[in-house]
């Protein structure tokens, strides 16, 4: 049995329950097509529209439905003890059915619904009725009814009770339940028995619709009859959480700076008013200890604020407690203690974690939670960069469910490419930038399936190597969309077509090519008990040569990452961001479809949406959606981390906690840019240094889900460029050394003459290596000596410039034998006289 009730007491009034459906993104929606005569005597239509809800008239059952209304009973009361009432049947009532018959006008209500997939995709409906009501052969669906599997039939047993709740869930593993997921815009239907959810003119019985993923879950506040809004708190089963989303969060005690002060924490997706709440210490009682908040801005989702004891008006002792109680005196969070911290006390994470002694006080900002506070001490900073991003995509271009991004550098300064997936079809986009990176346009898409070519692949993640793309994509999914209820976390690599024509046995509809994977690692041996849609997100390649370099440590070995260890690897690790775990795995990934986990990174998230490995900054970026905040965290070697490891037992075991982080250190935490929204950023890259302009380079984010029509948008991170090379003036001419005179004075027969002969044969046959090992000096034929050659030929003295000798000793030796031969002379004449 798939569905589960409950009968939970009746809430008491909540702090910051309101009416008011403007506060939640859902929108009611009225009935589609026609309206038959009425299947029930009430129809309940929630359908939401992003700032209001609107009522249509129903058609000829408005008066019917109107009476019953009036009739439904108050919520969640608890069931009479005795005897088990009636159930009452869910099914449709005739037109001659008594409308003034309260029982035959019960209808279950869609009362809170998760669909981020924290765990799994979940519905719950209530029953506002005083007998338990059997919605058995009900039919409960998403906004696409026709889609194959997007219907599921409520098995015969699933009675609500009297003023309870029944849990519907998603199909998890062998459990059974609905087949298909919930999006981020999506909507819960639920139809009467035996309707055709296909037909055109199909009308829910009831229905409840969003625009983008709750934080947490969206639910009727108070429950059952109450608008929908985003819950403090999911309450699966149980009632809907619609207390303040503020929380206190660090509270100094001993005097800070200047004095005594606590920090309040938004927890909610949405701005939180403070004003009306009130704050007193451990005794409230007396006079001036209750301080009421007035006159304060609302606090943005995940922002904080700082209350400093000039403002509440009493100071906080060595042994005391901190109230935050609702506008009706409820208490809405508190926390006590016994002595004063060195520090501070604070929620480690923030909003939710214990309460634990900082590291150092941080008002206004992340908590410092040091080892005792599950933390590393690393509170969050601004982001370094811009303050704001732009949107790349014109407006409603896409529909959502972008979820992973990589930037390929370009060559000689080119933009490069992007490289983006989307994970709802199963989707490969490449966009290029014909404006130096000022717009991005899609070039080219790609339809994904698994390598025997079936599936959808729920592509979440995407990221190239050293190889660039020509040596494939590597992909990250969660599981196959087909088979929703299943865990699939794996890694593909997809080889592009050449021609960019798709695979010649594959042709997806509308043309657009099918991509085959070229190979598969599935993980899931690893992860047993990992959800469905909790699976693999971000993906990112770490080349051997930096991994070794620093001597990352394999926790399979206990010894430092040795690439040689795992033949068929290629020249990389592939690290992988697990949603189920909040965790980072380093991944050898080898031929056949072998894998082997290498080193573990506990992200400090709840969720990792994606990863960016960062060379040229020495660190890997580990992004967080709206579920943090859009909080990014870098991660770096930890130095010294192979030297002395403790060893890790099992190979494909979980990695001990202990061991988690003896790799990587988290060395800087940032906060989303100051000026943005919280999109659901589901992917995050950053182009390489080439692309550096003013200081900074781009920065790029995918939005899963669409937010204002727009998926794809780009900041900046704060970098120094690099220089510009400076043009290398040509060297100036160097005249050639003198060669060495290669005839030996002392030798016969080397007359000018006979040099020069030598020269021009030389000069015809031209130098061999022969010539060049037999210790003479070039000959002509030598592209020296053809240089020196036309330079002396046009001073009219070839005959030297061959022979590669200097001017002045030939004319010192020339002139000695003139002086020879005039002695010679003058000793023949006397000789004659004699």
């Amino acid at each position: 049995m798939n569905c589960r009730w409950t009968t939970p007491p009746r809430p008491a009034a909540e702090a910051g329950t309101t009416g008011d459906n403007a506060t939640s993104p859902g929108v009611h929606l009225p009935p589609r097509g026609p309206s038959p005569p009425p299947p029930w005597l009430e129809r309940m239509s929630s359908h939401p529209r992003r700032q209001a809800s609107t009522a249509r008239a129903l058609a000829p059952a408005a008066l019917a439905a109107a009476l019953a209304l009036a009739l439904l009973p108050a919520p969640l009361a608890v069931a009479a003890p005795g005897a088990a009432p009636a159930i009452v049947p869910a099914s449709p009532a005739t037109e001659a059915s008594d409308a003034t018959d309260p029982a035959r006008a019960v209808v279950p209500v869609i009362n809170e619904v998760e669909s981020n997939g924290d765990d799994t995709d979940w519905v719950e409906l209530g029953n506002p009725g005083d007998a338990p009501l059997d919605a058995s052969g009900l039919i409960l669906t998403d906004a696409e009814p026709a889609k194959k599997d997007h219907a599921y039939t409520l098995p015969a047993g699933s009675v609500i009770p009297a003023n309870g709740l029944l849990v519907v869930d998603g199909v998890q593993g062998d459990r059974p339940g609905f087949p298909f997921g919930l999006g981020g815009e999506d909507a819960v239907r639920l139809y009467a028995a035996g309707t055709d959810v296909k037909a055109a003119d199909a009308a829910p019985l009831v229905e409840y619709a969003w625009t983008v993923h709750a934080t947490v879950t969206y639910g009727r506040c108070p429950d059952l009859t109450g608008a929908f809004t985003t819950t403090t708190r999911s309450t699966k089963g149980a009632p809907n959480d619609c207390s303040s989303p503020l929380v206190i969060n660090e509270v100094v005690s001993d005097g800070g700076d200047p004095d005594d002060w606590v920090e309040l924490y938004n927890t909610g997706a949405g701005q939180a008013d403070p004003n009306g709440l009130v704050l007193t210490d451990a005794e409230p009682d007396k006079a001036g200890h209750r301080y009421t908040l007035s006159g304060l801005e609302p606090i943005p989702a995940g922002g904080f604020l700082r209350l400093d004891t000039a403002q509440f008006g009493f100071g906080l002792g060595k042994a005391d407690a901190v109230r935050l109680l609702g506008v009706d005196g409820t208490v809405v969070d508190e926390y006590a203690w016994q002595a004063h911290a060195a520090t501070s006390y604070g929620r480690c994470p923030d909003g939710s974690g214990e309460f634990a002694e900082t590291e150092r006080v941080t008002p206004g900002a992340a908590n410092a939670c040091g080892e005792q506070g599950g933390g590393d001490g690393v509170s969050a900073a601004p982001w370094p960069g811009g303050d704001t991003v732009r949107a790349l995509d014109a407006a409603d271009e896409t529909r959502g469910d972008w979820s992973g991004i990589d930037h390929e550098p370009g060559t000689g300064g080119t933009p490069g490419a992007l490289w983006v997936v989307q994970n709802g079809d199963g989707e490969l986009y490449r966009l290029d930038s014909t404006d130096a990176g000022a717009s991005w346009q899609r070039t080219r898409g790609y339809e994904l399936r698994y390598p025997d070519g079936s599936g959808t692949v729920d592509a979440e993640g995407v990221t190239v190597t050293s190889g660039g793309s020509a040596a494939g994509l590597f992909v990250s999914s969660e599981r196959d969309n087909d088979v929703k209820g299943v865990s699939r976390p794996a890694v593909l690599r997809y080889e592009l077509p050449a021609a960019d024509t798709g695979s010649a046995s594959l042709t997806a509809e509308a043309g657009t090519p099918v991509l085959k994977a070229a190979a598969e690692w599935n993980l899931a041996a690893d992860f047993p008990g990992l959800g469905a849609n909790a699976g693999l997100e971000g993906v990112t390649w770490i080349p051997d040569a930096w991994l070794t370099a620093r001597s990352i440590l394999d926790e399979r070995t206990g010894a430092a990452y040795l690439p040689a260890d795992y033949p068929g690897h290629g020249e990389g690790l592939f690290a992988v961001g697990v949603e189920g775990t909040g965790q980072v795995y380093l991944y050898a990934l080898m031929d056949g479809g072998a894998f082997a986990r290498i080193a573990s990174i506990d992200s400090g998230f709840e969720v990792v949406a994606d990863l960016q490995f960062d060379a040229e900054r020495d660190a890997l970026w580990v992004a967080c959606d709206d579920a943090c905040n859009g909080r990014i965290a870098v991660f770096s070697p930890r130095e010294g981390a192979a030297a002395s490891p403790a060893a890790v037992a099992g190979t494909t075991a979980r990695v001990a906690p202990a061991a988690a982080t003896q790799s990587f250190a988290r060395t800087a935490l940032y906060e989303r840019p100051a000026q943005t929204q919280n999109f659901g950023n589901e992917g995050f890259a950053i182009a390489d240094a080439s692309q550096c302009v003013d200081g900074a380079v781009p920065t790029f984010y995918v939005d899963d889900n669409n937010t204002d029509g727009h998926s794809l948008r780009t900041g900046t991170l704060a970098t120094s460029c690099p220089e510009p090379e400076t043009p290398v003036d040509p060297e100036t001419p160097v005249d050639p050394e003198t060669p060495v005179d290669p005839v030996n004075p002392e030798s016969p027969g080397t007359g000018v003459h006979g040099r020069e002969d030598r020269a021009e044969d030389g000069r015809e046959q031209g130098s061999t290596p022969d010539d060049a090992t037999d210790g003479s000096q070039p000959e002509a034929g030598s592209a020296a000596g053809n240089d020196d050659a036309g330079a002396a030929q046009a001073d009219g003295a070839a005959s030297l410039a061959h022979t590669g000798a200097a001017a002045v000793p030939w004319l010192l030796a020339a002139g000695s034998l003139l002086a020879g031969g005039a002695g010679l002379l003058v000793l023949a004449m006397l000789r004659r006289r004699a």
